[in-house]
């Protein structure tokens, strides 16, 4: 029986279970899940368009520690989608989503990063991390967070949107995100509406979420596409490619000379 001078939290281990409540209402979910969201760290590369719903709804759910890469300026232009950072023009991406996230739950504790990801930082950057979830807008970028986390055997939730469509998929071995693409397209700045970044990204936070809790089945080996336009959803069953170095295990370091240009593997 709860004594009056103390809180739920101190009753449930440390747990704020009126600011959980709905999610503890899950009967499969539960306090032990909350705790292991309480407990886990993640990296968020990009607090753009992706990482907005990303960061909100994971920070949200009490996952306890939360490290956000970007070295990009809040424009004007990026509020249409990128919703953590009203208000804040001109302020670091990184910083202005630590302010976001400690007005919504103090229960978290962010770090940010104020730079770009490199193939000389990136081990670094990923080390120490239960998930990496992937948000950047540029393919170099998802190439090196994608080759670094399969040496590392860290899970990445990618995440790509394109005006009214979007992908996401979950890496936690083979096959990898050069499996479905060995080197870069050609790509473009892509229109975007705003509301198809928050279905990614929020599609982003619940793998995520399922990562870390061991709840559900999450898109391993599956590609999930959206069109928003037309409201139709596929799943495409992915496959190992025989030829992959990354899945392969010849990949053993991150090496610059990859991720120039078409970023294929030139080097193992």
């Amino acid at each position: 029986m709860m004594h009056d001078n103390m809180t739920h939290r101190e009753v449930y281990g440390n747990v704020d279970t009126d600011r959980y409540s709905r999610q503890l209402m899950i009967s499969y979910f539960g306090i032990e899940a909350q705790r292991k969201l309480l407990k886990s760290s993640i990296l968020v590369v990009g607090a753009g368009g992706l990482g907005s719903p990303v960061i909100m709804y994971l920070s949200a759910a009490g996952v306890g520690r939360i490290s956000v890469v970007d070295f990009d300026t809040v424009e004007k232009s990026n509020l249409q989608r990128q919703v953590i950072h009203a208000g804040r023009i001109g302020w670091n991406k990184a910083k202005s989503a630590k302010r976001f996230v400690e007005g919504l739950n103090p229960d978290v504790e962010i770090e940010t990063v104020q730079e770009s990801v490199k193939p000389e930082n990136v081990m670094d950057l990923i080390r120490g991390h239960d998930v990496v979830v992937s948000c950047p807008d540029n393919f170099r970028t998802r190439f090196i967070l994608n080759d670094a986390t399969r040496i590392a055997g860290i899970p990445m939730v990618h995440g790509a949107i394109f005006e009214f469509e979007g992908e996401a998929m979950t890496i936690t071995s083979s096959p990898c995100y050069r499996c479905l693409y060995p080197e870069s397209p050609p790509s473009k700045v892509p229109g975007i509406i705003g509301a198809t970044a928050g279905v990614v990204g929020s599609i982003q936070a619940v793998e995520t979420l399922k990562i870390l809790t061991g709840i559900g089945k999450i898109l391993s080996g599956r590609l999930i596409r959206i069109d928003l336009q037309t409201m139709e959803f596929y799943e495409i069953e992915l496959k190992k490619r025989e030829n992959c170095p990354v899945c392969s295990g010849e990949l053993k370091e991150i090496y610059p000379e990859n991720y120039t240009d078409s970023c294929r593997i030139v080097r193992i």
